[in-house]
């Protein structure tokens, strides 16, 4: 057994495909599936159900990837901290973010950025459980998210909270000239406005949901999609209003639109930056994570 072998095996966990788990091995899909057979022989258990395509992984298979994950991030950590040793604080991080909070993400990055200027980004957009489920079995160095901060504490992650802003309404007011004005709107007031919301599988939709429904009214959505970008698009062109938490970049980025705060009860879950517990973080992740801390500590402009 050779540390590549569980490189491939987590690799094809996360593509689900020989092909493409090969390409993300850099090696030939004939390769990939001879040294996981040798794997599986060395160890003397099936790990794979095998068709004509990728089918899964046995029950055997399950166990031993669970150790895989562990082994292989703990291989990659020390590469990381052998690099950051010889060459300081440099290197890819992955972020996973759900998708109502990845707008503000540059504004952050950029912060990070101008002190670590070596330092590479990979982002992910997950949703709240894809994001710990990814946390959990480290194929992200960083979450950024809505959490249950008793659920992080039992799962031994550090965690930094992140202000909550509340939520506000984004609209084009050509189209909906009834909700300009000043104050917050009431829930009432969107009665039957068309809206432009995340899938019902997101916790910020669900959020609404719960909300709306409480206060007995109905929400008329005809655009529901996992991508702010369309979402955005969407409000511009008047097709329905957006509804999102406040603290992104929209305003600068869609001065065309309208923004009023929304008056709703707080999202039961809290904003926060997660990363593994203290030892378990990689290099990097470690590094990004008390820059955060430093940088919401002088009372810079990092927020969602």
């Amino acid at each position: 057994m050779d540390i590549k072998q569980l490189i491939y095996l987590c690799n094809l966990e996360r593509e689900r495909h020989f092909g493409r788990a090969a390409e993300a091995s850099f090696v030939s899909q004939p390769t990939l599936s001879m040294r996981l057979k040798n794997l599986e022989r060395e160890l003397g258990l099936s790990l794979i159900n095998r068709s004509n395509n990728f089918d899964g992984f046995t029950a055997e298979g399950e166990r031993v990837l669970s150790w895989a994950r562990e082994i292989v991030s703990v291989y990659q950590g020390l590469k990381l901290e052998v690099e950051s040793l010889k060459h300081g604080v440099n290197g890819t991080l992955r972020i996973g973010v759900v998708p109502q909070c990845s707008l503000s993400l540059p504004l952050m990055l950029k912060a990070i950025s101008d002190r670590y200027p070596q330092l590479d980004y990979r982002v992910a957009v997950l949703s709240a459980d894809q994001l710990l489920e990814a946390l959990n079995s480290h194929t992200v160095d960083v979450g950024i998210g809505f959490f249950e901060l008793a659920t992080l504490r039992e799962l031994h992650f550090q965690a930094e909270p992140l202000q909550d802003h509340g939520v506000e309404v984004m609209f084009h007011p050509h189209h909906f000239p009834q909700l300009t004005g000043e104050g917050a709107l009431a829930l009432e007031s969107l009665q039957d406005i068309p809206l432009c919301l995340a899938e019902q599988t997101r916790y910020f939709r669900r959020y609404l949901d719960t909300h709306f429904r409480d206060a007995g009214v109905r929400l008329r959505v005809i655009f529901e999609t996992t991508s702010v970008f369309q979402l955005v698009q969407a409000a511009q062109v008047g097709l329905g209003c957006l509804i999102s938490p406040t603290g992104h970049l929209l305003p600068g980025m869609t001065p065309e639109l309208h923004s009023r705060a929304l008056s709703i009860e707080p999202m039961s879950r809290q904003a926060a930056l997660v990363i593994a517990e203290p030892g378990r973080a990689t290099p990097l992740s470690q590094h990004f994570f008390d820059e955060v801390r430093r940088l919401l500590s002088e009372g810079q402009a990092v927020k969602l």
